[in-house]
């Protein structure tokens, strides 16, 4: 009798246990969603804010009161920029121009040049191979800043100071260590027997490159050459040191510093540019991201 008892009694309790269990799953699942919830917020604040105030004239900008969403929408601040008046040194469209020209030519030549070198590194045995590798991150752990002088120097005997190919030469060797490495772990995922079986039926090497290897290496490509478009696109410093007083090869960065006046910043302007700068790196994510989350786990298949 007391064993049935006992019985009948754990058999009560475990729909109980099992019931407070999926309760407190229940309970952390909302809790990690409220917090997933609460960063997203957080990080996506800024970007509204600045999206936001483009749109508000200077009497809500400079208001003590101020409110989420402008009470008077205008346009006025994106005519400014547009056409060059705020900042005084020409139309916005020409500063596009030269930012998504160097940020092309950086991204073609860094996926190109990366790819080759994954290849060579990934396939091929030779002496120091290890010891490259180990100087690609060596390399990228040096600050660009800590460089600049030198470059400038030697930008400057070759002449190519004031130029976009300077621009374009620079960004590209920035990308290429981080590029390469990543692009290796992409090479070693795919088997060296789809290689040899089409070397067999009478492929050459190119057309096993061309058409066996770059469609399986694809997706890596995409999510190193983001790597190498944000780069190029957002960078200030070397590009502010390089261009000088060439305001015809200004890029957009350059271009943003010049609603920064000694009587004070022009805000509307400012979020109006900032505004039209992330149009590009919005259009570039919205094209690739199909690639993107493939080609980011691809490589970790295999070092």
């Amino acid at each position: 009798m007391t064993a049935a008892r006992a019985a009948a009694a754990l058999r009560q309790r475990r729909p109980a246990a099992a019931s407070r269990a999926r309760t407190a799953k229940q309970a952390r699942a909302a809790g990690l969603n409220g917090l997933g919830l609460l960063i997203a917020l957080i990080t996506l604040f800024p970007i509204f804010w600045m999206i936001a105030t483009a749109f508000k004239p200077s009497q809500e900008i400079y208001s003590l009161t101020p409110s989420l969403v402008p009470a008077h929408p205008t346009l006025g601040n994106f005519r400014n920029v547009i056409s060059g008046q705020a900042a005084g040194i020409g139309s916005v469209w020409l500063f596009f121009r030269n930012s998504l020209a160097v940020t092309l030519a950086t991204v073609l030549f860094a996926s190109l040049v990366s790819l080759l070198a994954s290849v060579a590194v990934a396939r091929f045995k030779f002496r120091f191979r290890a010891s490259f590798l180990v100087m690609l991150l060596v390399v990228q752990m040096i600050p660009g800043q800590a460089l600049i002088i030198a470059l400038f120097r030697d930008f400057d005997a070759l002449g190519l100071l004031d130029k976009l190919l300077g621009l374009i030469i620079v960004y590209s060797a920035q990308a290429l260590p981080v590029s390469i490495w990543m692009l290796r772990n992409f090479v070693a995922t795919v088997p060296k027997e789809l290689e040899e079986a089409a070397a067999i039926d009478g492929a050459s090497a190119p057309k096993i490159f061309w058409r066996i290897l770059f469609p399986l290496v694809a997706p890596g490509l995409v999510a190193t050459s983001i790597f190498a478009f944000v780069t190029a696109y957002n960078e200030f410093i070397v590009a502010l040191t390089f261009l000088g007083q060439a305001h015809s090869t200004y890029t957009l960065p350059i271009y943003v510093t010049y609603f920064f006046g000694r009587g004070g910043a022009q805000w509307g302007p400012i979020m109006a540019a900032s505004t039209l700068y992330t149009v590009p790196v919005v259009i570039f994510f919205l094209f690739v991201r199909r690639r993107l989350a493939g080609g980011l786990v691809a490589g970790a298949v295999k070092g």
